[in-house]
């Protein structure tokens, strides 16, 4: 059982008082000194004794003195008091002083984690942070919201919470090597989002003692949200090819006619049929471009409206007479019911012309000899006008449904060329309705038609 300084203080004091009155004892009774000489001589004897076995048992508190002092001297604009004797006084300053730098210094590091920790939320992009274990230290909020993570995340490897195999190779690897790296990721998450991933090793710090793990004290890892950026490109190519090839079609055949013509067929018979074709395919080149024009000027920042007070039922009245012929040539029936008081929206006429036109030449093109057509028109919710407009054709299958409103997308590409559709109508119905606060949206059922719905916000007067 090992003594404590107390222990051994007390013990050495009580030798010390044993060695001294032996001391005594032989000086009075064997040598028949005085008292008074023998206590003189006793303690005469006693004082180097004495001053060794504190010079022993104080020189551990004057090894943490000096520790203590050498560590506040090392902090910049402090130096060490020397003209303290006290050994324990030199050890209280010390560990006095200690304590305030200790302090400085914690109220110091939680400022800056505070700093770290607000910067990390006001991120966007997500970040995930590594030890040099591979075991997760902390996610920011971005990259739980993107991947939808659970909240206990800390001490775990990302393979048990992202679950993938690609992105766990490169953070090993930076890890490893000390390499950075980027990746593209397609992660686990409910809208199926696209990650540009940036895996960096974390430095070791310059300060830091060599360990094991100096040079990978860890990895960063960001996650850039690219999905957006990967439609847009989808969309991109998308429309080049649908470009390319609505525009081909009608060229190649202007240019095989004009050939023909050019070749002599001029002077034959079939010479104002082969320019009728030219006219017709010119014309669709025209309503191509003109289309594609109009979509361009309405998704320009710089594009205004020119909107006013607009009643749905005059509006509905003026498209309806202006495809009459069109619905007399193949004897469809059109069912309008105004509704019981007048409704209206703030927007541009022309271009809610435009809407309702595509729509009901749609329903007059893909709908059934001697069919019907119904268009009705509610208030919804006290703040909105839905106009519906409901076919009995052919309908739309439910896997083209959700495309529809896509530049160029065509159910029966075939049967659209025919009837001279350009797959960008409804595009153009879309990119209005939703520039005038509203929204679009088809339900169909194939064999027994389709209905389209539109919402505009209502305007009162």
């Amino acid at each position: 059982m090992r003594l404590g300084f107390h222990g051994k203080l007390g013990l050495c004091f009580l030798l010390l008082m044993v060695f001294s009155f032996l001391v005594q004892s032989y000086l009075i009774y064997s040598l028949e000194k005085s008292f008074l000489l023998s206590s003189l001589i006793s303690l005469l004897i006693m004082l180097p004794f004495a001053y060794f076995l504190a010079r022993v048992l104080s020189r551990p508190v004057s090894e943490i003195a000096q520790k203590a002092a050498q560590l506040i001297s090392s902090q910049p604009g402090k130096e060490t008091r020397a003209d303290l004797d006290a050994e324990p006084e030199k050890l209280s300053k010390a560990i006095d002083e200690m304590g305030m730098q200790l302090k400085a210094k914690i109220e110091e590091i939680s400022k800056e984690k505070d700093y770290l920790q607000t910067l990390l939320r006001g991120i966007m992009e997500g970040v995930l942070v590594l030890d040099a274990r591979g075991r997760i230290v902390m996610v920011n909020d971005a990259l739980r919201q993107l991947l939808s993570l659970p909240l206990q995340v800390e001490d775990r490897t990302p393979l048990e919470i992202i679950r993938n195999a690609e992105l766990e190779r490169a953070l090993r690897q930076v890890l490893q090597e000390d390499e950075n790296t980027t990746l593209e990721l397609t992660l686990p998450s409910p809208e199926g989002k696209t990650f540009e991933v940036n895996v960096v090793a974390i430095p070791p710090s310059p300060e830091g003692t060599a360990t094991e793990d100096e040079g990978r004290r860890g990895v960063i890892a960001i996650f850039h949200d690219i999905t957006r950026l990967k439609e847009l490109e989808k969309i991109r190519r998308d429309f080049v090819a649908n470009v390319s090839h609505e525009l081909r079609t009608p060229l190649t055949t202007i240019k095989g006619y004009a050939e023909t013509l050019l070749e002599g067929a001029l002077k034959e018979e079939v010479a104002a049929q082969f320019v009728q074709v030219i006219k017709r395919h010119s014309d669709r080149l025209a309503k191509i471009v003109e289309e594609l024009l109009m979509l361009s000027k309405i998704e320009s920042r710089e594009f205004q409206f020119k909107t006013e007070p607009i009643s749905i039922s005059d509006l509905i009245a003026d498209v309806l007479d202006f495809l009459r012929e069109p619905c007399n040539k193949k004897r469809l029936s059109v069912s309008y019911d105004p509704p019981p008081i007048p409704l209206f929206v703030q927007g541009d006429r022309h271009y809610l012309e435009q809407v309702f036109m595509n729509l009901l030449d749609n329903a007059i093109k893909y709908g059934r000899e001697e069919g019907k057509v119904t268009i009705s028109v509610i208030e919804k919710d006290h703040h909105a006008v839905e106009i519906s407009v409901r076919d009995n054709g052919i309908g739309i299958p439910k896997e083209d449904l959700g495309r529809i409103f896509e530049r160029f997308y065509r159910v029966d590409k075939g049967r659209s060329q025919e009837l001279g559709g350009t797959g960008l109508g409804l595009s153009i119905v879309k990119h209005i309705v939703q520039a005038h606060g509203g929204k679009v949206w088809a339900e169909s059922t194939p064999g027994k038609g389709s209905t389209f719905y539109v919402t505009l916000p209502l305007h009162r007067k």
